[in-house]
C-alpha cells in the first residue's frame, strides 16, 4: 500500500534572493543564492527542470502530469485521484510493490498527491539511485496493468478515504460545500475526492481510459531537485523517457467551463454534533497568478498577509485581540491554479459568541482596507515576511521541487517563480487598496458557517 495520500495547495515562493533590512524596509535589491534551474524539452515532449543542490548527496524526483479533478469526466469525479492510487499497482517489468520496495531499502521516501490542476509523484533518495527511480517512474508512464482484483480493493480503499476524511470532518465538509457554492459552472467547484456516490462507480475501464488519455510525456513534466548536474540529466532522462511516445490527442491548452460574473452572496451554514469549534469562513472568487493582470497576484498575496498572516495582521488584531470574538483569525490566497481562485477568510469563534458581530469586523476591516492606503510600516512588514519565508524555503530540496512542478504545472514559468520576490516588492499601498475594493466584494463570496448540532436524537419507538 502506497503511503498516505495529500491533495493540498501549495504556494508558488521565491527561491532566489536574500533580504537585507535598513530603517527604511527591505531595500530595492535581489542578492541570487541559488542557481537558475536548467530546463530542457525532448522530442516526445516531455519538459525538464533540474535544480542544483549540492549542499547533501540527495535527490528529488517529481513526475507532475497536467491533468487533474477539473479535467475529469462530469460524473466520474475523484478519477484523477483513484487513478493515482492504482498507479502503485505495477507493470508487466515491475510488479506492484517493486517500486516502494526499493525506494524503502535504499533509505528513500516517496509519495503521491492529486489536486485540482495535476497529479503528482516524488521520490526523495540517495544520488548514486535516481538512474533506478527514474526507470521505474517511466516504466509506470507506459507500462500499468490494472486488473479487478487489484482495481476494486483500492476503490474501497479510497471511499474509507473519503470516510476518513471527510465525511467524519465536519470542517472538510464545510470546505467542500463552500467549493461547490463558489465554482456554479467550473469544475473546481467538485472535490479533489470527488463525490462518494460516483467514487462508488468507478472502475478499471474508468481508470484504464482515463490513464491512456492523459498519462503521456507531452503531458508531463519532470523536476529533479538535488545534488545533480545538467549535463549527466539529460542523458539519464533521454535514456529513459525518450521513446515513449507522445500522446497526440492531448490538447496543449485545457479549455474548461467558466464562470459566469458573481451577482450575489452566497451562505453556507452546516451543522454537525461532533463540531466541538464554531467558526466561520468566507471564500471570495478572484484570478489566480496566471489568470491576473499585472500586479494583481502579488498584491492579493500582500493583501492576505496584511489581513491575515500572524498575530500582528488586521483581523487577528480586529477580531482576537481588539474585540475578543474570537481565539484565530486568519486570511490565505490561493495564488497557483489555471483558472480563477479563491481567496479566503477563516475565524474559530470563542465559545457563545455570534456570528454577526464577527462579519461586522471582518467587513470593518475590509471597508478600511478598500478605503484607505495601509501604513507604511505594515505594508513593509508584510513584504519582508513574505521574502523570508522564500528564503527560508531554499533548504527543503521537496519544496523547491513541489514549487516548481506547483508553478509550472499551472501557466507560469520558470522567470515567474524567481521574480515573485520583485514583484512582492513593488507592491504599493494603492494596489493593495484597490485589489481590495475590486476583489472582496461580497458578490464574489461564499460565506459558511460551521456550527455544533445540539438537537436532541429521536429515538426509535417499539411496539
Amino acid at each position: 500500500m502506497m503511503p498516505s495520500h495529500r491533495a493540498t495547495a501549495l504556494f508558488v515562493a521565491a527561491l532566489v534572493c536574500t533580504t537585507s533590512l535598513s530603517s527604511s524596509g527591505l531595500r530595492a535589491q535581489t542578492t541570487v543564492t541559488s542557481e537558475r534551474p536548467a530546463s530542457f524539452t525532448l522530442d516526445n515532449g516531455l519538459q525538464v527542470v533540474v535544480i542544483p543542490d549540492h549542499r547533501t548527496p540527495v535527490v528529488t524526483q517529481t513526475i507532475w502530469y497536467n491533468v487533474g479533478s477539473a479535467d475529469e469526466t462530469p460524473g466520474k469525479s475523484g478519477l484523477a485521484h483513484f487513478l493515482e492510487h492504482l498507479m502503485f499497482k505495477g507493470t508487466a517489468k515491475h510488479p506492484a510493490g517493486e517500486f516502494s520496495q526499493t525506494v524503502r531499502r535504499v533509505g528513500g521516501s516517496e509519495n503521491a498527491f492529486t489536486w485540482v490542476d495535476y497529479t503528482g509523484y516524488y521520490q526523495r533518495v540517495p544520488r548514486e539511485q535516481l538512474g533506478s527511480m527514474m526507470e521505474f517512474e517511466a516504466d509506470r508512464m507506459i507500462g500499468l496493468i490494472l486488473k479487478d482484483e487489484n482495481v476494486l480493493p483500492e476503490r474501497d480503499v479510497v471511499l474509507e478515504e473519503y470516510n476518513m476524511r471527510v465525511a467524519n470532518d465536519p470542517d472538510a465538509r464545510l470546505t467542500e460545500q463552500i467549493m461547490a457554492a463558489l465554482y456554479l459552472n467550473h469544475p473546481y467547484g467538485r472535490p479533489v475526492i470527488g463525490w462518494h456516490q460516483e467514487i462508488e462507480k468507478l472502475d478499471r475501464e474508468d481508470a484504464l481510459a482515463f490513464y491512456k488519455r492523459f498519462y503521456a510525456p507531452n503531458n508531463a513534466i519532470l523536476v529533479i531537485a538535488g545534488d545533480v548536474d545538467i549535463k549527466d540529466i539529460r542523458p539519464l532522462v533521454e535514456k529513459n523517457f525518450s521513446l515513449i511516445p507522445a500522446q497526440h490527442a492531448i490538447p496543449e491548452k485545457r479549455i474548461r467551463p467558466q464562470e459566469p460574473m458573481p451577482a450575489a452572496p452566497r451562505t453556507v451554514t452546516l451543522s454537525d454534533p461532533r463540531v466541538e469549534q464554531s467558526g466561520l469562513r468566507r471564500y471570495y472568487l478572484v484570478p489566480s497568478a496566471a489568470t491576473a493582470a499585472a500586479g494583481d497576484s502579488p498584491a492579493l498575496d500582500v493583501l492576505a498577509q496584511l489581513m491575515g498572516g500572524g498575530a500582528n495582521s488586521y483581523l487577528y488584531r480586529a477580531l482576537v485581540i481588539d474585540k475578543g470574538l474570537a481565539i484565530s483569525a486568519g486570511a490565505d490566497y490561493q495564488r497557483t491554479a489555471l483558472d480563477p481562485s479563491q481567496f479566503s477568510i477563516s475565524v474559530a469563534s470563542k465559545q457563545g459568541v455570534e456570528f454577526a458581530p464577527i462579519e461586522e469586523a471582518i467587513d470593518k476591516v475590509i471597508a478600511d482596507l478598500a478605503q484607505n492606503t495601509a501604513r507604511a510600516e505594515d505594508l513593509e512588514r508584510v513584504k519582508t515576511q513574505l521574502i523570508a519565508e522564500a528564503v527560508y524555503a531554499q533548504d527543503d530540496q521537496e519544496m523547491l521541487a513541489r514549487w516548481y512542478g506547483d508553478a509550472l504545472t499551472t501557466g507560469l514559468s520558470i522567470d515567474d517563480i524567481r521574480s515573485w520576490p520583485d514583484r512582492i516588492r513593488a507592491v504599493t499601498a494603492e494596489q493593495v487598496r484597490d485589489a481590495a475594493a475590486k476583489w472582496l466584494d461580497k458578490k464574489r463570496s461564499v460565506t459558511g458557517y460551521l456550527i455544533k448540532d445540539t438537537a436532541p436524537k429521536h429515538k426509535e419507538k417499539r411496539s
